[in-house]
């Protein structure tokens, strides 16, 4: 996407999005609900056209170019109510571009997998909704594509669910495939994803690897364990003091240097039993830069 843009009667969606995703690996478009999220993988699919900038999948239109090798799970869940299962999947499976036999096999093979092959010849209105949202990933990733987006895939599922979601994202990730998925949840992201995109109000905040960013954020606060007197604490670099399990957990002010705060605390006669800069979770990294907007 290069200087992607998209409104809704005078509303701003998307923003001047530039972004990359290399093949390989799993990517998280993250952001609070209303942030462009859904209208991103939307572009990205040419289900909607950018009011200005371009769009390219595989190199080419997204609109004309090796949709078969797209598995997509929209946000609006939904199967044909009066269909069975199995039929319902096979249907999914030929207009993908496998034969019939084949794509009967494979659906076969997947719902036992989710443990549903009870539920091959009932119809999807009979099955509870996190039952039906399994069928839906599994029409979604029948024709074995090289590229899964996939927008807010977690919703609605429980946590046994969620962990068998993730177990299949790990999986084809593994074997090469490239994963793109929408989420405000910063647990799953922070478990699954190698690439992070941030949008907040409609534009892009943070676009880097998850590990280097997580990196670049460990300046804001150090673990320290300690023996004797606690006053060097008070020093102008600490913004606050958070006493944790027998250690305690100083946050920096931005900007500020970790080094002095050691060397205080050393001439101050401390005996200094751990020192060390904190790696932030996902979520105080979401909060910090969402917040700051």
């Amino acid at each position: 996407m290069a200087g992607a843009s998209k409104s809704f009667t005078g509303h701003t969606a998307v923003s001047e999005l530039d972004l990359t995703i290399p093949r390989g690996g799993v990517c998280g478009l993250l952001g609070p609900n209303g942030s462009g999220k859904t209208t991103t993988l939307r572009m990205i699919m040419g289900i909607l056209m950018p009011d200005r900038g371009s769009v390219s999948l595989f190199g080419g239109d997204p609109k004309h170019t090796r949709r078969k090798q797209v598995g997509y799970l929209p946000e609006e869940r939904g199967l044909y109510p009066k269909m069975k299962v199995l039929e319902q999947l096979t249907f999914l499976a030929e207009i993908r571009g496998l034969s019939k036999s084949e794509g009967r096999a494979r659906a076969g093979r997947w719902l036992e997998r989710f443990e549903l092959a009870a539920w091959a010849d009932k119809k999807a209105e009979a099955l509870s909704k996190g039952m039906q949202q399994k069928v839906q990933f599994i029409g979604t990733v029948l024709h074995e594509p090289e590229l899964l987006i996939l927008d807010e895939p977690f919703s609605g599922l429980d946590p046994i669910n969620q962990d068998a979601l993730e177990r299949l994202v790990r999986d084809f990730r593994d074997q090469g495939r490239t994963i793109i998925f929408s989420t405000h949840l910063m647990h799953q992201a922070e478990s699954l994803c190698d690439r992070v995109c941030l949008i907040s109000s409609s534009r892009k905040i943070i676009d880097s690897n998850l590990r280097e960013l997580k990196r670049e954020e460990r300046k804001g606060a150090v673990g320290v364990e300690f023996e004797g007197p606690d006053h060097w604490m008070g020093g102008p670099e600490i913004a606050s003091v958070e006493d944790m399990d027998g250690w305690s957990r100083l946050v920096l002010r931005d900007g500020a240097d970790h080094q002095p705060i050691l060397e205080r605390a050393v001439a101050a006669g401390a005996r200094i039993l751990r020192f060390e800069l904190l790696e932030p979770s996902l979520h105080e990294i979401f909060l910090r830069y969402t917040d700051d907007r």
